[in-house]
């Protein structure tokens, strides 16, 4: 299990700060890497695209954009890499094998990074915010849906959520209970009273490779479970892509964090 504490670190703004830990999880047979920007504010867990790693969001100005929020303790940042995503788009792995990871990442986030982000904050009951692109965003909003006795709201932008284009007509069990899409119809219970309480956020471009149809799918079900949620569109000026994702990003952290 990774730790914060002692760890060196690299100053990047005037005030912002860079941590970066490794641990292997035996959840994942690997090892993963966690990073965190700033000291101080709301968690907020920002998942990398498909292939991304932990620092894919600094690569791409995503972190510079939040410096504001970030230096003027607002929030801080974690990111982990994108492990069952990379499986995802790799073309390397059976459905199958693609569906237990996506299920152990998940178990992976919620037992290692969430408790590492709980300790790092030094509380056991703080929610923290999820955010992600892409398959990011379904990392985002999965998150939440499955733990919402973890987490409060999910930034789910540009979301890719229906990844049963990988299944070959095939669905599985591992995948059905990662997919949000698929289990949410028949959830019940405690875990969705709890997700009634949460919000999930969901914008989107409609501009080149958009497609805001799978944010107004994943709404619907949604919707049709008592779970708020709002699908804001962008319009068509706004394509899939970092410059997008960096204009979004910053203003609905501002307004929930």
């Amino acid at each position: 299990m990774g730790t914060y504490s002692g760890l060196a670190r690299r100053q990047l703004g005037l005030n912002m700060q860079k941590d970066v830990t490794r641990w292997y999880t035996p959840r994942l047979e690997q090892d993963v890497q966690v990073v965190r920007w700033g000291d101080y504010g709301t968690p907020v867990l920002l998942f990398p695209t498909a292939g991304g790693d932990a620092e894919e969001v600094e690569r791409f100005h995503l972190i510079r954009v939040l410096e504001p929020l970030i230096e003027g303790g607002r929030i801080k940042v974690y990111s982990t890499d994108s492990v069952a995503g990379s499986a995802w788009i790799s073309g390397s792995h059976s459905a199958e094998f693609c569906s237990l990871l996506q299920n152990r990442f998940d178990e992976f986030v919620y037992e290692e990074v969430a408790s590492a982000i709980r300790s790092d904050c030094n509380s056991d009951d703080i929610e923290i915010i999820t955010a992600g692109a892409s398959i990011g965003a379904f990392n985002a909003v999965a998150t939440v849906c499955r733990h919402p006795d973890a987490y409060k709201l999910a930034i789910g932008m540009s979301g890719t959520y229906d990844l049963s284009k990988y299944l070959d007509g095939r669905m599985n069990q591992d995948f059905y209970f990662s997919s949000p899409l698929h289990y949410l119809p028949n959830l019940e219970g405690p875990q969705l009273a709890m997700l009634q309480k949460r919000l999930i956020l969901l914008p989107s471009g409609e501009g080149d490779y958009e497609d805001i149809g799978e944010s107004w799918r994943i709404a619907s079900v949604l919707g049709a479970k008592g779970v708020p949620n709002r699908v804001d569109p962008w319009g068509p000026e706004w394509r899939h892509d970092w410059d997008t994702w960096r204009e979004m990003l910053p203003k609905y952290l501002d307004e929930f964090s």
